[in-house]
């Protein structure tokens, strides 16, 4: 699961794309709710900085996919028990930990659009909290009682750091390989999607052979996901979502639009990108120059179309499921990811 080929079909868009997270929350919503309760319930603490520090970060919003994703899952397989509710906030807890700990790391200033935790609480405290919340994610893991949860969840918490060390050895350097990126978003991004929907299945005592296509399915949108949102970075969308345009390009993240205007440009184009990424010399003109390169080589349009391979992968794991409302919904689920870059 390296490369797409050039003569994959694509999934045709669905005409209800944007509505399929509200349609998918509707299917869940009691335990959606359930969920929530128990994520504030969870970031309490007689530390004031800690559940001051949560509140800022559930104001700034979020999809709750990850979760959602969970509780799909789980009732795809039939489950009717509560322990889907408990798996789905400890999903949540540690994306929210990864994401206090990535913009302490990338210097971020703004998160969804609003000030980040670490711009507004500092650094140390970002750290610490997301320490506290991946505690409590821990916390949550034992309570469920299963070593194979447990196994699952550990295993993705320590890809996701593996993925993320990973992003920093081969930032700013222009020889990555496309092999080498998709080690990263693998780890840093597809690994918590992959643990959230196999762990549906697990809980719901179904066959391993529904546990791993539920995990190829989390692991594909993952993909997908992050594909997106790479491309997105250099995209005029960002703005509408929230996001500053080129942030991975001033902190020089190599992502696969990088790599494919890098491979396909001229000796002149190949010293601009060594230039503002691996020296760091950029001007004010730079990134406008960076855009005009990825659209004369399609290097935001490929990315989409890769993206799309992986989401055509995510359906193609849903096969074997009987059809219901909520494979219908996780179906709808990938153009969803798909679609934010239209």
């Amino acid at each position: 699961m390296r490369t797409a080929p050039d003569t994959m079909p694509s999934t045709p868009p669905r005409p209800d794309a944007e509505d399929a997270l509200t349609a998918l929350i509707g299917l869940v919503r009691e335990d959606l709710e359930a969920c929530n309760r128990l994520i504030l319930e969870k970031m309490q603490s007689p530390v004031q900085l800690i559940p001051q520090l949560a509140a800022h970060l559930i104001a700034a919003g979020g999809k709750r996919l990850r979760p959602l994703l969970t509780l799909a899952a789980a009732r795809l397989c039939g489950y009717r028990g509560e322990r889907h509710v408990g798996l789905a906030a400890c999903v949540e807890f540690i994306h929210t930990a990864t994401l206090l700990h990535d913009d302490v790391v990338d210097e971020s200033d703004l998160r969804r659009g609003q000030a980040s935790a670490n711009a507004v609480f500092g650094n140390q405290a970002s750290v610490l909290v997301g320490d506290f919340l991946f505690a409590r994610a821990f916390q949550l893991m034992v309570a469920d009682g299963s070593l194979e949860v447990l196994d699952i969840l550990c295993s993705a918490a320590a890809t996701i750091a593996e993925g993320e060390v990973l992003q920093l050895v081969i930032q700013n350097d222009t020889s990555s390989t496309e092999a080498q990126y998709l080690d990263v978003i693998e780890g840093k991004t597809a690994a918590l999607f992959a643990a959230a929907t196999r762990v549906g299945a697990v809980v719901a005592d179904r066959p391993r052979i529904e546990a791993e296509a539920l995990d190829s399915y989390g692991r594909n949108l993952g993909i997908a996901f992050q594909l997106v949102d790479d491309a997105l970075d250099y995209s005029a969308e960002q703005e509408r979502l929230g996001k500053t345009v080129g942030d991975d390009f001033r902190e020089g993240k190599i992502t696969l639009p990088v790599l494919l205007a890098f491979a396909r440009g001229d000796e002149t184009e190949r010293a601009f990108w060594r230039r503002v990424l691996e020296e760091r010399e950029q001007g004010e003109d730079d990134l406008a120059h960076a855009l005009a390169l990825m659209q004369r080589h399609r290097a935001f349009d490929d990315t989409i179309a890769r993206a799309r391979h992986y989401g055509d992968q995510a359906l193609a794991a849903l096969q074997g499921f009987p059809d219901c409302a909520e494979k219908q919904a996780l179906m709808d689920i990938v153009e969803f990811c798909i679609a934010r870059a239209r």
